[in-house]
């Protein structure tokens, strides 16, 4: 938990979900280990470009056996130490290809890493929007009971002065009880919602916390861009995008360490000894230069086959490639869409909830100066109920929506941010 966030247990902000998501979630650890994994191998893939060094000691105790005793002691000592220098000097681009091959690997891990760390940013998103939803629920169920205890307590006064039959009155307690039905369901939804956060927080589901009250008004703001220029973002700049390219392009790599693997190599060498030993025949300094060529002649055709899979391997992750471009313009214009319907969806609720609780109140004071019937009122609180409903859900709705479509082109910012261009709100400022 970090420090700012545990100060603000029981009044979490989206920025403070975020920050705990990200820092317990383990998807976001492994893509770490692996990015870092794939660093330390491209720098072993550039370490190839230099030579090798090595020191070499050997040595013991001997007996020779020979037909003449008297050039050498028969019982010997002798210790060799040699420095050896190794170059590989030329070897038709498998150094070249496995360094490439490592570089993009590493290019794809960070990506992935980059995307998984927006995956864990949108699921803490949804886990806080569905949280604050369901809250948002259960306030407008105990409104509603409200009215229901308000419209059963007018239904009683008029049968009381004789205004009202018996039957108005039941219907008025099956309202109300209705509506704490509803009202303990929506109780029940709201502990769910808090279990899925807690998940997506990586907490316990009993660990005390809450997150802050949030009722503002929703933003009214349209999207600046348009859905083809949020495709091309997308196809251009989201890290799974590029991470299937860079795979491709290490495919492609592949395929030129294996057809190095047929051709010759050619390494010079250095060498640099010294033996010391009891006999003095045998002690002495010893200096090499080498030049080597490796042919491969036959390997069962084995390596011919390597480049064929190879070549195979890079066709797959080509397609695979295109693939992810295509699944991201997919999703892009699926959720431009979901957000145009949410924008849309909170004005007409607005709407919706204004005319619903207007007709509520003329429903209810034309019961009270007894012109009006008890079912007139009971719906009109039944679509006052409803209307709040969904004015709620349309708001988080929108939340989410907009939160989608951030992270499908590619640009939702690690504290929540969409970073998409909106256009001006009511208050003529950029939301």
């Amino acid at each position: 938990m970090p420090e700012g966030a545990a100060l603000r247990l029981q009044a979490l902000a989206l920025a403070d979900v975020i920050d705990v998501a990200l820092g317990n979630n383990p998807q976001t650890r492994i893509t770490w280990a692996q990015s870092r994994a794939a660093a330390a191998a491209y720098a072993s893939s550039r370490g190839r470009w230099l030579p090798s060094l090595q020191a070499d000691a050997t040595g013991g105790p001997a007996r020779a056996i020979s037909s003449n005793p008297a050039r050498v002691p028969a019982d010997r000592t002798t210790v060799t130490t040699t420095l050896s220098l190794q170059y590989l000097l030329f070897d038709f681009g498998a150094r070249g290809g496995a360094m490439s091959a490592a570089r993009e690997a590493l290019w794809a891990a960070d990506l992935s890493h980059n995307s998984a760390v927006q995956t864990v940013v949108l699921q803490s998103e949804g886990a806080y929007f569905g949280y604050q939803a369901s809250r948002g629920l259960f306030e407008a169920s105990k409104q509603a009971v409200a009215t229901a205890q308000a419209n059963l307590a007018a239904a009683e006064r008029r049968h009381d002065v004789g205004l009202a039959t018996i039957a108005d009155v039941l219907q008025a307690r099956t309202a109300l009880a209705q509506s704490r039905l509803a009202s303990q369901t929506a109780e029940g939804n709201q502990q769910a919602a808090r279990a899925q956060l807690a998940l997506a927080l990586g907490l316990s589901a009993n660990t005390p916390f809450d997150v802050a009250v949030d009722s503002g008004a929703t933003p009214l703001s349209a999207l600046a861009e348009n859905v083809d220029s949020l495709i091309a973002r997308a196809v251009q700049e989201r890290p799974d995008v590029m991470a299937a390219r860079a795979t491709a392009r290490q495919s492609a790599q592949q395929v030129r360490v294996a057809q190095s693997a047929m051709l010759p190599s050619v390494t010079v060498g250095a060498s640099r000894g010294h033996a010391f030993s009891n006999a003095n025949a045998l002690d002495g300094t010893t200096f090499a230069l080498t030049f080597g060529m490796s042919v491969p002649l036959f390997y069962g055709l084995s390596r011919a086959s390597d480049v064929a899979a190879a070549r195979e391997n890079a066709a797959v992750a080509a397609a695979r490639a295109d693939q992810s471009q295509l699944n991201a313009a997919a999703q892009v214009w699926t959720s431009y869409w979901a957000l145009q319907t949410s924008t849309q969806r909170v004005a007409t609720t607005r709407e919706l909830l204004a005319s619903a609780t207007q007709s509520e109140e003329v429903a209810r004071g034309r019961y009270a100066e007894g012109v009006g019937n008890i079912l007139d009122l009971l719906t009109a609180q039944s679509a006052l109920a409803d209307a709040r409903a969904q004015a709620i859900q349309s708001r988080w709705t929108w939340y989410a929506a907009l939160a989608q479509l951030s992270r499908d082109a590619g640009v939702l910012g690690t504290h929540g941010e969409p970073n998409l261009t909106l256009t001006p709100g009511p208050s003529g400022k950029p939301r």
